[in-house]
């Protein structure tokens, strides 16, 4: 999405734009990841930037925009996901799949119905720790990366993703994924690959 898209064509302010050059890839990976649609991701983009461009630049994202940017991006995707629940009905053009050279209808429909549970366990995620997630496997930061970042230690960054990851597997299991051990190994590696996560390392 062009910048200028923001403001119809309109100018913006250099430091506004040169923050969405800078950090736009970053929002649209992590509300895709989260939304799981290119358009949601999109809308989700837009928003920020519009309401940035409303309110002005504040001291926090001027000092911190990356921590800012990543937390809006997260939140404001959250409250896509539950809209989307409460909703329960989906825009034609996500559900419109061709399924690719011999890719049945049902195993799309598999899939998609795998990729939704998964969406639902990580809206059950608290805030915070959906950062932590996203910026650890979607954005390849590493531990101290995650640390500086969210202005915490190291090992508290550590600690936190052994228990995210203990609390995914729960929260999918409770969605309905099979009970055994490496049916739900194997669904979770397949859903994750959907959004970019890689799975438990630990």
């Amino acid at each position: 999405m062009p910048i200028a898209a923001l403001r119809h064509g309109e100018a913006l302010p250099q430091e506004l734009e040169e923050l969405f050059l800078e950090h736009c890839q970053m929002v649209h990976r992590t509300a895709y990841a989260i939304t799981g649609h290119r358009q949601d991701a999109e809308d989700v983009l837009q928003s920020i930037f519009v309401k940035l461009l409303q309110r002005g630049l504040t001291p926090e994202v001027r000092h911190h925009p990356a921590r800012y940017l990543h937390r809006a991006a997260v939140n404001l995707s959250l409250n896509v996901l539950r809209s989307r629940k409460r909703r329960r009905l989906v825009d034609g053009i996500d559900t419109l799949e061709i399924p690719a050279s011999g890719e049945k209808h049902e195993d799309v429909r598999e899939r998609d119905e795998r990729h939704e549970r998964l969406m639902e366990a990580m809206a059950n995620l608290k805030p915070r720790a959906l950062e932590i997630l996203l910026l650890h496997y979607k954005h390849d930061y590493s531990d101290a990366q995650i640390a500086a970042l969210l202005g915490t230690s190291r090992g508290t960054i550590a600690v936190a993703l052994f228990r995210i990851r203990a609390r995914l597997r729960t929260l999918l299991r409770t969605a309905g994924l099979p009970a055994g051990l490496s049916a739900v190994a194997s669904a979770e590696a397949e859903a994750s690959a959907k959004v970019g996560l890689q799975g438990d390392k630990t």
